[in-house]
């Protein structure tokens, strides 16, 4: 299988931003009764599709990084319709992106409050907890998000988990957890790096390794994943696949942390 490139995008093990997800219209959640009507239905009010149509483009912006834009979008969506659970979940995730994290708190309550079993919206409020140093909570609504045995992607809200509880220094949690996103989804790379990492501290060093060739076969690697691999093939003696990895590190990122650690030989950070 051919590496594929753009995956790290959103991934935090991979030191890049929160792993939460912009909530789908109503017409593909299917999570909550409240919410599942079709877009196009005659169900629909006019009231409901002026707001939806708000908030799917607020996701557009979001997406292209315009978030004054964004957020204007969204300020619209609820002043058409309060009720509108997806406007109010978009909003929490941008106000948390921005730091705002009083207005992502209550936008996020809000949401929650209309559509208490909505997937996705468990998974980012888990993750809104986390950052804000309520870990031992956030694991109750990643939990929560994947009882709903028709959510797309349950090893989101499983990793995601495992990063808060190696927040909280609970590894055993931890490994649970980034194991149960491998069960959901076998490349996960979120958790074949951080379940690598793990084993490799712990000197379990041909499961480090085995999870990190998977990583590197399959995903384009960053600097972290070639240090990571380069120094689990090292601890081995695989001198040849430790001097393959060194060399990808310095040519694809000379300026990375993790390459100036390799040109100074610190092994060990």
């Amino acid at each position: 299988m051919g590496a594929r490139s753009g995956v790290w995008v959103g991934l935090l093990a991979f030191g890049l931003a929160a792993c939460t997800t912009v909530p789908e219209s109503e017409s593909n959640r299917g999570n909550d009764a409240s919410t599942a009507i079709t877009a196009d239905s005659d169900q629909e009010s006019e009231v409901r599709r002026r707001a939806r149509l708000r908030t799917e483009l607020a996701a557009g912006y979001y997406g292209q990084r315009n978030v004054q834009v964004a957020l204007d979008e969204l300020r619209q969506a609820v002043a058409i319709d309060s009720s509108y659970a997806p406007a109010h979940g978009l909003l929490g995730l941008i106000y948390m992106d921005v730091g705002d994290m009083q207005r992502a708190e209550a936008s996020f309550g809000r949401a929650m409050t209309l559509t208490p079993n909505d997937s996705e919206l468990n998974n980012n409020y888990g993750w809104f907890l986390c950052q804000t140093g309520r870990a031992q909570r956030a694991f109750e609504f990643f939990n929560r998000a994947v009882r709903n045995p028709l959510y797309r992607t349950p090893a989101r809200p499983m990793h995601n988990a495992g990063i808060c509880a190696l927040r909280i220094n609970d590894e055993p949690a931890a490994e649970g957890y980034f194991q149960r996103a491998l069960q959901a989804e076998p490349n996960n790379p979120v958790a074949l790096f951080n379940l690598s990492e793990m084993y490799f501290k712990r000197k379990e060093l041909e499961r480090a390794q085995r999870l990190s060739q998977q990583l590197l076969r399959l995903y384009d690697p960053n600097a972290q994943t070639l240090w990571l691999g380069l120094r689990i093939e090292r601890a081995l003696g695989n001198r040849d696949n430790e001097a393959s990895l060194g060399s990808q590190l310095r040519r694809r990122f000379p300026a990375a942390p993790e390459t100036t650690l390799l040109m100074n030989g610190r092994f060990g950070e």
